[in-house]
């Protein structure tokens, strides 16, 4: 029977949490520049 490689395992997980991290970052920034362009837009229609 063939030994499991736990090291490889352990990086694939790893690997799939840095990418879900780096996803969840960006679209955490996202969503933060919607409202501040919503806001200097209305500020803008404002000054008009």
């Amino acid at each position: 029977m063939k030994k499991p490689n736990y090291q490889f395992e352990k990086r694939q997980r790893e690997l799939e949490k840095k990418k879900k991290k780096e996803e969840k970052a960006q679209k955490k920034a996202s969503s933060a520049e919607q409202p501040q362009d919503a806001e200097v837009a209305a500020s803008a229609e404002e000054s008009k």
